[in-house]
């Protein structure tokens, strides 16, 4: 039982999970109420109902509808379909899945049509197809973002699937779908499809032996790999250990190399603990050549050990503040030449190794302002030792 051509919705008020795009007016419904829709792109997670809503635009539009696939598409295929259409009085929508992979000569056969609207362009993409997309094409389309399902619209579809099979299941079976499957309402589908195959009667071990782990959306889409990335440096940044494991462990899954995660664990190590615990560059750079020889899986005991530490260290952005703001400031035309005392071979030159280790003399020839020490961790100590040295002299 084919159960993504079963519940594929037909209309707008049948489409579930995306109120944004298909609610009474919302833009897109709008506009294609109004018969003014544009070329249109689509993207977010797999599963979400972007090949739906092309289909259900063009029965709104009663439209010939077309669907091929980026990573297979002639340019042949196209110009016999602009043929067809050359004096027709109607236009045909062409819809395409995996937008972001449209080779440039391929978008550029899809320019003059889309100038003169003799077809509507629906793209379909899992990655935001706005840095693959040429200026040219963008400029002749808008733009849509589709959301991941949440789970109570999940158990909606599967609800209907089930009503629809006539199967039983328990209540334990019903939740493992929902949560397994990420917001990805036809891998859910799917993997009722599978479970039907061998049995009507549904329990959470038939599934389990069938997707013994979650459904992951990776992190191999653009979209999802700085979506989880972010993720990841925030939770350390704001000191949550717990969010920054497990967007950790989401990375990792996801297939992302260990040696990415530690670069950015390095950045942050000077971003955002910087001088309040200095051993975090130190352990972190550490953890970076040790993932690059070891890889996975233990590589993962390496990343989760640096993610942990990271998130329990004391913060302090004072390093990554102080040197924005002195390039800033040359930038804005405040060039200074070193004062004579501190230029090289000069002999009055005041050492401080024989002053005790400091000793007053002028290093700009104005004053600047850029570091100011935290009162947090070692960070808080070093403000502290450099007025104490200055007092004492």
């Amino acid at each position: 039982m084919d159960f993504t051509a079963l519940l594929r919705p037909a209309t707008f008020d049948e489409l579930l999970g995306q109120p944004h795009l298909s609610a009474p007016g919302a833009p897109l419904r709008t506009l294609c109420e109004k018969n003014a829709l544009g070329h249109s792109f689509f993207f977010g997670p797999p599963g979400t109902g972007k090949t739906s809503i092309a289909r259900i635009i063009a029965k709104a539009l009663d439209l010939p509808f077309y669907e091929f696939n980026a990573t297979s598409l002639k340019i042949e295929q196209l110009r016999k379909i602009f043929e067809q259409y050359k004096n027709a009085l109607m236009r045909p929508l062409i819809f395409i899945d995996e937008v972001h992979r449209l080779a440039k000569n391929q978008q550029e056969v899809l320019l003059p049509v889309m100038e003169n609207n003799n077809v509507l362009v629906i793209g379909a993409s899992t990655e935001n197809p706005f840095f693959s997309l040429t200026a040219a094409m963008r400029s002749r389309s808008m733009l849509f973002e589709l959301n991941t399902i949440d789970e109570a619209t999940m158990g909606d579809i599967l609800d209907k699937a089930i009503a629809q099979a006539g199967c039983r299941m328990d209540g334990a079976a019903r939740d493992y779908l929902i949560r397994t499957s990420g917001g990805d309402a036809r891998a859910m589908l799917k993997l009722l499809e599978y479970a039907l195959a061998i049995q009507n009667e549904i329990d959470r071990d038939l599934l389990l032996s069938l997707r013994p782990a979650a459904q992951s959306r990776g992190s191999a889409e653009a979209t999802e790999h700085y979506d989880l990335a972010s993720a990841l440096i925030k939770s350390i940044r704001g000191s949550d250990p717990d969010a920054a494991i497990y967007y950790l462990a989401r990375l990792i899954e996801g297939g992302e190399p260990p040696e990415f995660i530690a670069r950015r664990l390095v950045i942050l190590a000077s971003e955002d603990v910087g001088n309040a615990n200095p051993q975090a560059l130190t352990l972190c750079t550490s953890a970076m050549t040790s993932v690059k020889q070891i890889g996975y899986p233990e590589a993962r005991i390496i990343l989760a050990q640096a993610v942990i530490y990271l998130s329990a260290s004391p913060k302090s952005n004072s390093a990554y503040r102080a040197i924005n703001d002195a390039q800033k400031a040359i930038k804005n035309g405040v060039l200074l030449d070193p004062p004579k005392t501190i230029r090289q071979f000069n002999e009055n030159y005041l050492y401080p190794h024989d002053f005790g280790g400091w000793v007053e003399q002028e290093y700009l020839a104005e004053p600047l302002h850029f570091v100011d020490f935290k009162p947090i961790g070692y960070e808080q100590k070093m403000g502290e030792w450099l007025e104490k040295i200055k007092q004492k002299r």
